[in-house]
């Protein structure tokens, strides 16, 4: 099951197995075990990122604040990814949902700042590296 979230999240490391590709009822039923789990919203939140926008753990670890809203400070329709190669990405309609939920929750922290703090947080840090990405599901 370690193997299988590894190749979900583009990290494999030499399983010699080939990434799976999951159906929308497949998707559905992970996404909402992780949902009614600790820290929910933000593992949806990982999972949606990884399999609605095809970011990888890296990726996802890096993606800020900055990245996802626009100069109103709302939540966009698209991201202006910089990690490893510039590019722009349409958000998925449901990725969006969460990430304005926890904008929401994210902004009532006092350290918050939206030019400089991570989407994905942990409780004791604010802000993430990708393999604590791929341990976290």
């Amino acid at each position: 099951e370690t193997g299988y979230f590894y190749t979900l999240f583009g990290e494999n490391r030499g399983l010699g197995k080939q990434s799976k590709t999951l159906n929308k009822s497949q998707i559905q039923m992970v996404s909402n075990h992780l949902r009614n789990g600790r820290n929910g919203l933000r593992n949806q939140t990982i999972f949606l990122l990884s399999v609605k926008i095809d970011l990888r753990a890296k990726e996802i670890s890096q993606l800020s604040w900055k990245d996802v809203c626009n100069s109103d400070g709302e939540v966009d329709t698209q991201t202006d990814f910089e990690g490893d190669i510039g590019r722009v990405v349409p958000l998925h309609k449901s990725v969006r949902e969460n990430l304005i939920e926890l904008f929401d929750r994210h902004k009532k922290y006092r350290a918050f700042n939206i030019n400089t703090s991570f989407i994905v947080r942990t409780e004791r840090s604010p802000f993430t590296t990708f393999q604590t990405i791929i341990n976290m599901l």
